[in-house]
């Protein structure tokens, strides 16, 4: 899977310093991306031990940031409904420890990019789509983050980089494992994947 791509689009939404139009949503991120940059910063969470800490914290901003059950059902769309309810929970967990991974790697590697947020649009009621662009030495980047509203809580459900989702990057990898096989071959090659029994 596009490990890279999906790392980057993550360790991008977290590394936003500043918002130009505030509102709950880009608050909600703001917080948990200082919250995360100040980890990243800790001049005690040095070497192999502060490494440790260092993932552990990231990770439980991963689960405050993101919806990963919305996540989960979007990316496997109509196949969400093939699922039994425990295999909708097993998919979930399996998912979110792979998104996890590929998020701690990347934000480890955290090297102070500029991100300049630009709008926030409000996709409906209950979600909104934040545009931002990254600036690096040799590019500037457009990055676009869907949040939904649930619970009275904004998380992530999606992150679109350069015009490719993260939900519709793993759908298409997702489907073709599905096309003609039932849930237990796709809970089965995560499973493999995670290093889970």
């Amino acid at each position: 899977m596009k490990k890279t791509l999906i790392g980057s689009m993550l360790l991008i939404w977290l590394m936003a310093p500043l918002f130009a139009f505030a509102g709950v949503p880009l608050d909600t991120v703001k917080a948990n991306a200082n919250s995360v940059l100040e980890v990243l910063r800790d001049p005690k969470l040095k070497g192999e031990a502060g490494r440790k800490v260092k993932e552990q914290k990231i990770q439980a901003a991963a689960e405050k940031l993101f919806d990963f059950v919305e996540l989960s059902k979007r990316t496997l769309g109509l196949s969400w409904n093939n699922f039994t309810p425990e295999q909708r929970k097993e998919f979930v967990q399996l998912f979110e420890g792979i998104l996890k991974d590929a998020y701690v790697d990347k934000i480890l590697a955290y090297s102070n990019e500029q991100i300049n947020f630009t709008k926030e649009v409000p996709l409906s009621e209950t979600t909104v789509e934040v545009d931002s662009v990254v600036v690096t030495k040799g590019a500037q980047v457009p990055i676009n983050y869907r949040v939904i509203k649930k619970d009275n809580e904004w998380r992530v459900y999606d992150v679109v980089i350069e015009g490719v989702s993260l939900i519709n990057n793993y759908r298409t990898q997702f489907r073709e494992i599905l096309g003609n096989n039932p849930p237990e071959k796709l809970l089965e090659t995560l499973r493999k994947k995670t290093g889970a029994k």
